[in-house]
């Protein structure tokens, strides 16, 4: 969604150095966006445990979208922005611009349901968790990320809802900017620079309305998830730290179960340093925009269109960085990536635990399990067939 400024000005057209960077940070973008997507989602098609979790259901809708911006809005953007000009005509503008709605909506409000996911797995108790993330309800929520955005995207756009009042009101109140916003009513050539642009200009009513549903409700149920699932994450840590000073006697232990706890401790301190990164890329990559799009209209339409693309541009690179954060980030994620990528090789498959003999029971406290009851639960002995859960309630925030 290309914007002009007030006095109808475009970008200014590029030399041929500055269009092979520009083409090559776009394509390396738009490469980046795809490939790890698509990773994603072969990944969980093909690892039957990554399909057992349903936060992974989440990220795999979160990648088709990412998907689909990186494939049908990104390469339309990137022409424009390196040709300097629209070629496929008003229509398919605001065809392509409705789907940017969709799709960058979509992609956050997926966002938003896995830190609400998140958010009853670690900070709730199981029964809890197990009784709000039903297969229905996670189908519900799925449905409310791409059904929502349609009605703030196709519906109103379509419509010309964006455009209503723009012109006239200005006009009658305000001279100058009557005679410049003349160029929404010139959507298809623009005079000064004989070039033709996909221009998207909305009013305050949609302005306010479109930038609170996609991103400002979004971010505030994503701020207060994750601030405590951080509180949750530090307590854990806390906990186990004190649960090792106070199980078994430090000579009936052998050394690799104080290994085993510590490293513990330290996967839940830096699985809440993961939050922090994840919520500061969402909050660099979409605020820019979305602030600007509320404070345009009230500005007199006074923001650059070279102000506007490049915040439209750093938000599609949410896009490409989703699946770095939501994925490669994870043990389990990683080593499916492993197979696929080097062939089925048998070296990054699961240990078989088969054989393991000895009955080993878990404690989960607040939706986080600790290796260190485990020792308890199994007869105070730290077996080495005692091991943790394939998946941790951190499901994507787990470095490794």
């Amino acid at each position: 969604m290309d914007k002009l400024d007030a006095n109808g000005s475009s970008k200014e057209g590029f030399g041929s150095v500055e269009k092979v960077v520009l083409l090559t940070f776009v394509s390396a973008v738009i490469l980046m966006a795809v490939l790890g997507n698509l990773l994603v989602m072969v990944a969980v098609c093909r690892d039957r445990q990554l399909r057992k979790i349903k936060t992974n259901y989440f990220i795999v809708s979160l990648a088709f979208a990412d998907l689909l911006v990186s494939v049908l809005v990104m390469p339309f953007g990137a022409i424009e922005l390196v040709q300097d000009v629209w070629i496929y005509g008003e229509m398919f503008c605001l065809v392509r611009t409705s789907l940017d709605v969709l799709l960058t909506t979509a992609s956050i409000f997926h966002l938003c349901c896995i830190s609400l996911d998140r958010y009853y797995a670690i900070c709730c108790q199981p029964l809890v968790y197990r009784n709000k993330m039903t297969p229905l309800r996670v189908a519900v929520l799925l449905a409310g990320c791409w059904a929502i955005p349609v009605l703030i995207s196709f519906l109103p756009i379509m419509q010309g809802w964006n455009n209503i009042g723009i012109t006239d009101l200005e006009r009658t109140s305000k001279p100058r900017l009557g005679q410049d916003l003349h160029v929404i009513e010139k959507r298809k050539f623009h005079q000064n620079s004989n070039s033709t642009y996909c221009i998207f200009m909305v009013n305050k009513p949609y302005a306010i309305t479109c930038s609170v549903v996609a991103f400002y409700i979004p971010f505030l149920l994503m701020v207060l998830a994750y601030w405590r699932i951080y509180v949750t994450a530090k307590e854990h840590a806390h906990q186990i730290q004190m649960l090792q000073r106070a199980g078994a006697p430090a000579e009936g232990r052998p050394p690799s179960a104080d290994q085993h706890s510590t490293h513990r401790m330290r996967t839940e301190t830096k699985a809440a340093k993961t939050l922090c990164v994840i919520m500061g890329c969402f909050c660099l990559c979409w605020a820019p925009f979305f602030v600007t799009n509320v404070v345009d209209p009230f500005a007199d339409y006074s923001v650059p269109g070279q102000v506007w693309t490049a915040f439209l541009w750093l938000g599609y690179i949410n896009s490409g960085l989703n699946p770095f954060l939501y994925a490669f980030l994870n043990k389990s994620f990683r080593r499916a990536f492993l197979i696929i990528l080097c062939c089925d090789d048998e070296r990054y498959r699961r240990p078989c635990v088969a054989g393991q003999t000895v009955p080993c029971s878990t404690t989960t406290v607040n939706g986080s399990t600790h290796v260190l009851r485990d020792a308890v639960e199994c007869g105070g002995q730290w077996e080495s067939q005692c091991h943790p859960p394939a998946t941790s309630p951190l499901v994507a925030a787990q470095p490794s």
